[in-house]
């Protein structure tokens, strides 16, 4: 994965999200974005995806120079997996039909195919016994485990994951942890916003840490968690890791 972020500016109203933003990474297959919140984490990941676009600055992504061309920006979106913080499942079809309808819909599938897909997802995360069941009759880290199938259905380029597990209590937390650093592992390339510091030093071959819209530094994990050089990350880091 490489990504080529020059001088990237964001804003909300009179609120600047991201402010000169720069960042260059020429081989990673985990990026881990932490800091502060209301640092900007969320929104980067959201440019970088493609949901977003740049106020002023440019966005690159391996090769996809992502501008503000809503046919590009869309066939950009369909190669690329998301998973938020709120779980998006649709609360009346069932876990199935949550996979099935975007792979029809979005990615053109023939039902036939969007339910073998569907399957082979499903049984991968371990939800096969629950593919009938609607979302509410599922736990949050079923529902998150859901959330994840339908996002790596259709072998995506890359995952975006925004705080994925900050609705969950800490035994689902675990769980859902452990299935992302098993896309990981098996070589699924992932940009991740998390406040869970030890799971980013584990599976992240690339940390950036972001606060006032700005990247303070971008290193391999153990550099940064255990020597940061910015100011900012230094204190950070000592109040999260306290504990």
């Amino acid at each position: 994965m490489k990504l080529e972020v020059d001088r990237v500016t964001k804003r909300y109203g009179a609120t600047t999200a991201l402010d000169g933003l720069s960042l260059s990474l020429t081989s990673a297959r985990v990026l881990v974005l932490i800091g502060p919140s209301g640092g900007g984490k969320s929104t980067l990941l959201r440019l970088l995806g493609g949901l977003e676009t740049a106020d002023a600055g440019t966005v690159q992504v391996n090769e996809h120079r992502l501008v503000a061309n809503a046919a590009e920006l869309q066939n950009y979106r369909r190669q690329n997996g998301f998973l938020f913080q709120q779980f998006n499942l649709f609360p009346h079809l069932s876990a199935r039909r949550n996979i099935t309808l975007p792979l029809e819909k979005v990615h053109g599938h023939p039902p036939a195919k969007a339910h073998e897909l569907a399957e082979q997802a499903l049984d991968r995360f371990g939800l096969l016994k629950h593919a009938d069941k609607l979302p509410s009759q599922l736990s949050g880290g079923q529902q998150q485990r859901v959330g994840i199938a339908r996002a790596v259905a259709f072998s995506p380029e890359i995952l975006f994951l925004d705080e994925p597990t900050s609705a969950l209590d800490p035994e689902m937390t675990a769980e859902v942890l452990e299935l992302i650093q098993e896309l990981a592992e098996a070589g699924q390339d992932i940009i991740l916003s998390t406040h869970e510091m030890g799971f980013a030093r584990a599976v992240a071959d690339q940390v950036a840490f972001i606060a006032a819209g700005k990247i303070e530094e971008c290193r391999p994990p153990a550099g940064l968690f255990d020597s940061p050089e910015s100011a900012v990350c230094q204190r950070f880091l000592s109040k999260v890791m306290r504990y």
